[in-house]
């Protein structure tokens, strides 16, 4: 009797094991995801290092460690940021105060791209939520230009377009976003 209690045991653990096996093998992970960012290109050995950005084409965001944002040098609210990016980008006055743009020659057709660069700075203090609430109003900024490009180009949406197409639309929107290392501001 005490031998069958025992077959019938091992039985359930061999049946509970290749059930594991079997979810182990089927089930797909979760693909991991994160903030795409365009590293600047190793710099050639025959160019000059120091390269100089005219400061009318660079906007500085930065997080305190209150989660307080600046776009610029005015204090604002999250809900404002996406606006004042788009701005920034196009440009849509030729301000002097905003950055350039130049002509460049992309699949044949010539497009006036922003010279724009968006600084982004936190302090060591800020909040994560904070930090990833900027990073999705920058992202949308420029997806919102993305997108309203790829309207008056192809009449279709960025996302709708064929691979060869985005790549038009992101040279001549493209997302630079610059992140400078973390300070310790609420320390003098």
């Amino acid at each position: 009797m005490a031998r069958r209690k025992f077959e019938a045991i091992g039985s359930t653990a061999d049946i509970a094991f290749l059930l594991l096996c079997y979810f182990l093998m089927t089930t797909t992970m979760g693909e991991q995801s994160g903030l795409q960012r365009r590293l600047p290109p190793i710099p050639d050995s025959n160019q000059a290092q120091d390269q100089k950005v005219n400061r009318r084409n660079i906007i500085i965001v930065r997080i305190n460690s209150a989660d307080r944002l600046f776009a610029g040098s005015e204090a604002m609210d999250i809900t404002y940021l996406k606006e004042k990016i788009k701005e920034f980008l196009t440009n849509p006055t030729n301000d002097p105060n905003l950055p350039e743009k130049e002509a460049k020659d992309i699949e044949g057709k010539t497009y006036m791209v922003s010279k724009g660069v968006i600084s982004l700075q936190n302090d060591r203090g800020t909040s994560y939520q904070a930090y990833i609430a900027v990073q999705n109003e920058l992202v949308k900024a420029v997806n919102e230009l993305r997108d309203d490009f790829s309207m008056r180009e192809f009449g279709k949406k960025f996302s709708r377009l064929s691979e060869d197409q985005q790549e038009i639309v992101k040279k001549a929107i493209p997302q630079n976003i610059s992140e400078a290392e973390p300070k310790d501001t609420g320390k003098k």
